[in-house]
C-alpha cells in the first residue's frame, strides 16, 4: 500500500510541474477575453466593397473622380462634425497644461516629478491634473501672479478686458512616419527595417521616424471675415467659438495641422484612461480617409449621389435635405444662412448626420488629380507629409462633403476639392474615425458568426 501511495504522489508531483497542453501547441493561455466597445459618440460602418467616384454627371468635367473599385475594413465614425464646444475641451486642456507648467516652476503640486513608491524621476515632470489652478480667486495673490503673463498685455486689451492670450496655446504632439520606415532601401532594394544599418541617416533605432509638430489649437475666428470681401461677418468672428449659443455648432477656422492634432490628443485622452485602468489600447482616433469618407457618407447606398440617395435635395414635401447655398444664392431657404446645429437634418442610413452640407471636412489624404488611377483599391490612400519649404500645391489635403456656402454639386458623395493644410475657412470642419479591432461585429474569442 505504501509503494502504490508513493507511486501517485510522484505521478501527482509529475503532473503538476509540467504544463497540460500534452506537448501540442495552444498557444497562450488564460488571455483575458477582450472586446472593442462603441466610442462614445461614433458610429460602426461596417466593411466592404464600392464603386468609389462620380454617381452622376461630371458638372466641371474636371475628370479628377473616375468611377474605380474600393474595399475598405470596418471602423468608427464620429456621428457628426466635432462641435465647438468638443473642440474647446481640447483648447482648455492646453490651456491648462501650460498654466501648471508655469505654476509647477514655483508651487511644487502642479507637477509630479518622481514616484514615490519606486522613486524613479520624472523628465520633464508628470502634470498633477488633481491641483486646482485659480484663475481668478483674489485670495491667490501667487498664482495670480504667476498666471499673469497668459493674459494678453495691457496695451493690447480692447476696454481693459482681462483675455488669455490664444497665441501662447501651443501643443505639441508626435506621430510616427509608418511609410517612411518600410520604404526600401533603393541601394540593396531591401525594406529598411531589415536591417538597422540601412536606417535614415546611418541612425541604428527608430526615433528617426518619430516626428515631432508644435501648433497653435486656437481657431482662426478671423476666418469668417478673410473669407469673404464685401461682406459684414464680424459678429461671427466675435461670437462663433466661444459663445453657448454656438456650443453645438461645427467647429470651423481649424487648418488640416490642427484637425490631425486635435486626432492625437484625443487618442492620448483615451490611451491614458484605459492606461489608468489596465486595459489594452485600441487603435488611433484619426482624421478619415477620403475613400473611407466617402463610403461612409453613401451609407450603404452604392451609385447613389447624395447621401440620402438621390437624385433629388428636397423631399417629397419640398424640404431640403441639407444646409447648402440653393437655387441662386436664397441661403435660408434650406434653414439657415450660415452653420446650423450639428444633426439639424436626417442621419444616413449608417446614422451619420451632415455628410452632405453644413461645413466640409478635412479627409487625412493629400489632394492629387490622379489619385483614383494609382492608389491601391484596398483601404485606398494616398499620403504626403509636406514640409513648409514646399510648394503650395504639394499641401493641397483632400476635403468632402460641401458646405453651407457651396452650390447642389459640392453636396454629391463623389465630389471632390481640396484646400491648402495650412490654411484655415469659415466653412471647413472635420470628424474623426477610428480602424475596428477586427473583421466585424462579434468576431472574438467567442464569436459564433464564422462564414462556412
Amino acid at each position: 500500500m505504501k509503494k502504490i501511495l508513493l507511486f501517485l504522489s510522484v505521478i501527482l508531483l509529475v503532473s503538476s510541474c509540467g504544463s497540460s497542453d500534452n506537448g501540442f501547441l495552444v498557444g497562450v493561455q488564460d488571455r483575458a477575453i477582450w472586446y472593442q466597445p462603441d466610442p462614445y459618440g461614433m458610429l460602426f460602418i461596417p466593411a466592404g466593397s464600392y464603386n468609389m467616384g462620380n454617381s452622376d454627371q461630371d458638372v466641371p468635367y474636371a475628370q479628377i473622380s473616375g468611377s474605380k473599385t474600393v474595399t475598405l475594413q470596418a471602423f468608427y465614425m464620429d456621428e457628426t462634425e466635432i462641435t465647438n464646444n468638443e473642440y474647446r475641451e481640447f483648447v482648455y486642456w492646453v490651456m491648462d497644461s501650460i498654466a501648471h507648467r508655469k505654476l509647477g516652476e514655483t508651487i511644487e503640486d502642479h507637477l509630479i516629478s518622481s514616484n514615490e513608491e519606486t522613486g524613479e524621476t520624472y523628465d520633464p515632470p508628470y502634470i498633477n491634473w488633481k491641483t486646482k489652478i485659480s484663475w481668478n480667486d483674489p485670495k491667490d495673490e501667487e498664482q495670480r501672479d504667476i498666471l499673469a503673463t497668459m493674459y494678453l498685455p495691457e496695451n493690447e486689451r480692447f476696454y481693459r478686458r482681462k483675455q488669455i492670450d490664444t497665441r501662447l496655446l501651443k501643443y505639441d504632439y508626435y506621430y510616427i512616419d509608418y511609410k517612411a520606415a518600410a520604404a526600401k532601401d533603393f541601394t540593396t532594394g531591401v525594406p529598411d527595417q531589415g536591417s538597422y544599418n540601412n536606417r535614415p541617416q546611418g541612425l541604428k533605432d527608430r526615433s528617426v521616424y518619430i516626428n515631432k509638430k508644435t501648433i497653435s489649437v486656437y481657431p482662426d475666428t478671423l476666418s469668417w471675415v478673410h473669407d469673404f470681401t464685401y461682406s459684414f461677418n464680424e459678429p461671427m468672428t466675435q461670437m462663433y467659438f466661444w459663445h453657448p449659443a454656438y456650443d453645438n455648432y461645427p467647429v470651423v477656422g481649424v487648418n488640416w495641422v490642427q484637425a490631425r492634432a486635435f486626432c492625437i490628443w484625443r487618442t492620448q485622452k483615451l490611451n491614458n484612461w484605459l492606461s489608468r485602468n489596465e486595459e489594452s489600447f485600441v487603435n488611433d482616433f484619426r482624421l478619415p480617409t477620403e475613400s473611407e469618407w466617402e463610403w461612409a457618407a453613401r451609407g450603404g447606398l452604392d451609385m447613389s449621389p447624395y447621401p440620402w440617395g438621390g437624385p433629388y435635395i428636397r423631399n417629397s414635401n419640398g424640404c431640403f435635405l441639407g444646409n447648402y447655398k440653393p437655387l441662386r444664392g436664397n441661403y435660408t431657404d434650406d434653414g439657415g444662412a450660415q452653420t446650423l446645429i450639428v444633426g439639424h437634418y436626417a442621419p444616413n442610413d449608417y446614422g451619420l448626420y451632415d455628410m452632405a452640407g453644413n461645413v466640409s471636412e478635412w479627409t487625412s489624404n493629400a489632394f492629387d488629380e490622379s489619385a483614383y488611377n494609382f492608389a491601391h483599391d484596398l483601404n485606398m490612400d494616398y499620403t504626403y507629409e509636406a514640409k513648409e519649404t514646399d510648394s503650395p500645391v504639394l499641401k493641397r489635403k483632400v476635403i468632402r462633403g460641401g458646405s453651407w456656402k457651396d452650390i447642389g454639386y459640392f453636396m454629391q458623395v463623389g465630389t471632390r476639392s481640396y484646400e491648402y493644410q495650412d490654411t484655415a475657412k469659415c466653412y471647413i470642419g472635420f470628424r474623426c474615425v477610428q480602424t475596428y479591432l477586427g473583421r466585424d461585429k462579434g468576431d472574438g474569442p467567442n464569436a459564433s458568426n464564422v462564414y462556412n
